[in-house]
């Protein structure tokens, strides 16, 4: 029994090609506005009598508003449309203009909670039989376990991120008790796997400190250090259990937001600023999402280029 949802998934689309004979299927993931491609199996040429090739790669996003898939959870559409001009709602979506979609075939997929995580569709250039409406129940199963199969994996990420904390916990910073750099490292490099694996969004943060060096020098170590503390306070209270908050080294601060879109960024970056305000603590700081294409060491990098030019146009300022 395949119980991996990767798996699990590449067999699923192998098995409605054969069984449908749509030329591409694909697993997707929503996230905000993005429709991200998870899994494809696209029929080889010598298997389709159609010159037309899709050459969908995993990691490529669309926006989710232009699919025939939004249409398709909206109930706008049917499951499966043997000839998509005869759908309004699919022959009027913009994606068909880079999609050519003659036939659709589409069920979400779910998490245990029941809401929506993406979609496991096929397409073809060529519309269809008609008789291709009768595997719809076919479709709707096999969406339908491989979402359970999907969703037993998402609950365990969640126990799995917990137990990634505890072996971080042997690279705790012995001042303010965040993990180090180290501890950063390890949990970013477990993240990415699943950001890859199930196309999970992340917000980093590269928080530098204003005043500590000045702090230090002319009240004594001591206030730096208090500051230090007052700032890993104030982060971790904006947090989340799943999230990190790492001591970088000096006066430099890191936070890893999981599962967490554009509208949850720019709260979090509200309520970053408004807790240092109330810690008495000032700070540059810089902010990235992760995108389809671009990996969570590449996203910091992004951050703390963010941050350096927040801190340079400070000192311009002042």
């Amino acid at each position: 029994m395949i119980n991996d949802f990767a798996a699990a998934a590449q067999a699923t689309m192998a098995y409605l090609r054969r069984r449908l004979g749509l030329q591409l299927w694909m697993v997707t993931r929503t996230e905000g506005d993005d429709w991200i491609v998870l899994y494809t199996d696209e029929a080889a040429a010598k298997d389709t009598d159609s010159a037309f090739r899709y050459d969908i790669a995993p990691g490529q996003s669309f926006r989710w508003t232009d699919t025939f898939c939004a249409r398709m959870v909206l109930g706008h559409g049917p499951g499966i449309a043997p000839s998509t001009q005869e759908v309004e709602a699919y022959a009027q979506a913009p994606l068909a203009e880079r999609l050519p979609a003659g036939a659709y075939v589409g069920v979400p997929l779910r998490r245990s909670d029941g809401s929506l995580f993406g979609t496991l569709c096929g397409l073809d250039p060529q519309a269809q039989p008609d008789a291709i409406r009768d595997e719809l129940d076919t479709v709707t199963l096999m969406g339908e376990l491989l979402s359970r199969i999907l969703g037993s994996e998402l609950d365990a990420g969640t126990a799995s991120r917990h137990a990634d904390r505890a072996d971080a916990d042997a690279t705790r910073d012995p001042l303010t008790g965040l993990v180090n750099r180290r501890g950063w490292d390890l949990l970013v490099q477990r993240e990415e796997e699943r950001c890859s694996r199930y196309g999970h969004s992340a917000c980093v943060v590269s928080l530098d400190l204003d005043d500590l060096q000045f702090t230090n020098d002319t009240q004594g170590k001591a206030a730096g250090d208090s500051m230090l503390v007052r700032a890993a306070r104030a982060l971790e209270g904006v947090t989340r259990g799943t999230d990190t908050v790492a001591r970088m080294g000096g006066d430099e601060f890191a936070m890893l937001m999981v599962e967490c879109d554009y509208f949850d960024a720019q709260s979090l970056l509200v309520r970053v600023q408004e807790a240092l305000a109330a810690a008495d603590v000032r700070a540059a700081l810089g902010m990235a999402l992760r995108k389809p294409g671009y990996d969570l060491e590449e996203t910091f990098a992004m951050a703390d280029a963010e941050m350096s030019r927040a801190k340079r146009s400070k000192k311009v300022l002042n």
